[in-house]
């Protein structure tokens, strides 16, 4: 499995929507393209996306934009990304074979791959992301005089 640009550019997206928006004002895909340096016309596909898997709203009108459908907290990495991505498997189900080593390998490996992944996905929530880099220097070093 690897994670399309469509899957890093929503999170990022939905990284920025967290740390800027709130309960009383969304934002644009304009500054968070600006922001992040993001296609506003992919942004408008991913949101699109995002909208329909109830992750965000959209607000019309001159004030209008996007925020967040539920708190930071509730939102995970995992939810994002099975929107945008679809399952987060290594390898697909159907790709199985019905012989008894390949039911063996999907129940010793695949399987346990799958659930690890899943875990840590639903274990970061965007809450998480936005303390992190509040809280993380930009270039990783620290300098004493």
């Amino acid at each position: 499995m690897k994670i399309s640009t469509k899957g890093r550019y929503g999170l990022k997206a939905m990284v920025d929507l967290a740390l800027y928006s709130n309960s009383e004002n969304s934002i644009t895909l304009k500054s968070i393209s600006e922001r992040q340096n993001i296609s506003e016309r992919y942004l408008e596909q991913i949101f699109s996306a995002l909208r329909k898997g109830d992750l965000v709203k959209s607000i019309k009108g001159p004030q209008g934009g996007y925020m967040l459908s539920r708190d930071s907290k509730d939102t995970t990495i995992g939810n994002i990304l099975r929107v945008l991505e679809g399952e987060l498997h290594i390898v697909s189900t159907e790709e199985e074979g019905n012989d008894k080593v390949d039911i063996c390998i999907k129940q010793t490996v695949w399987d346990k791959i799958n659930e690890s992944i899943d875990k840590i996905a639903d274990s970061i929530s965007l809450e998480d992301l936005v303390w992190e880099y509040n809280n993380s220097n930009n270039n990783g070093y620290m300098f004493y005089i």
